[in-house]
């Protein structure tokens, strides 16, 4: 899934009914626990946790939530201990998945996943099975609204980023390697201030190296699969690299 239609469709599940929007605020809670966690509460020096809170803030969290959150992370108070996992697999028509999770018991978590996979026509890999068919990079969205293409040319090459590219939404999306991520959001973030310039996202994700087009009816078999994984409460991000038009998205 491309960087674009990741946001796209993070757009279009900002608009799910509120029992959803309740289980995403949980996801989104849990990755502000563990970067407290990894990296303390202090957020000018843990870059995971200040992309975890803007994050939070995007998806409209209440403040009081990501307060507590970051409190629990720290150890500051009780709370459950997460631990990050990355699983690989198969779904229908040969569609390769990477699904990250944060869990506080593996082994619920993993029979429940291939129950997931087995009943929707997919299956659970080994680590390797489908990862070399994706680029893991930091993915940075800006509004293109006062930015011009030649000044992202420059910025692109000033902080260090590895490409940028335009959207269908009209906007910008910087790439980064993953290990540079944090460093160029340290860099563009005070650029984007003084400029006037939108961050409207900004996240690690999986990005497969190439799309694979599928008929009508296997998009939508994948779509029930895709749904199924990111209604568990365990799952954090469901990466894909099946080709999804827009319209698809919308009418899922």
């Amino acid at each position: 899934m491309s960087g674009h239609s990741k946001w796209n469709n993070i757009k279009h599940r900002k608009g799910v009914a509120d029992a959803k929007r309740g289980k995403q605020f949980t996801k989104l809670a849990k990755e502000i626990m563990i970067s407290a966690k990894l990296g303390g509460s202090d957020m000018t020096s843990n870059p995971r946790l200040r992309t975890a809170v803007q994050k939070a803030r995007d998806f409209n969290v209440p403040k009081e939530n990501i307060e507590k959150a970051i409190k629990k992370g720290a150890g500051e108070l009780e709370g459950v201990n997460y631990e990050e996992i990355t699983y690989e697999a198969y779904g229908p028509h040969g569609i390769a998945y990477i699904i990250e999770v944060m869990t506080d018991k593996k082994t619920r978590t993993v029979p429940e996943l291939k129950n997931i996979f087995s009943k929707l026509g997919g299956s659970l890999g080994e680590t390797g099975s489908v990862g070399f068919l994706f680029d893991h990079m930091g993915i940075i969205i800006l509004e293109a609204a006062g930015l011009k293409e030649d000044d992202l040319i420059e910025l692109t090459l000033e902080i260090g980023a590895a490409d940028f590219e335009t959207n269908n939404e009209n906007e910008f999306v910087i790439k980064t390697l993953k290990e540079n991520f944090h460093a160029v959001m340290e860099e563009l973030t005070p650029m984007a201030e003084k400029h006037g310039w939108k961050i409207l996202h900004s996240e690690l994700q999986y990005l497969p190296k190439t799309n694979i087009d599928l008929s009508a009816d296997e998009v939508k078999s994948n779509l029930t699969l895709i749904d199924a994984l990111e209604s568990h409460d365990d799952v954090q991000n469901v990466y894909y690299n099946l080709s999804i038009s827009d319209e698809a998205l919308i009418n899922e």
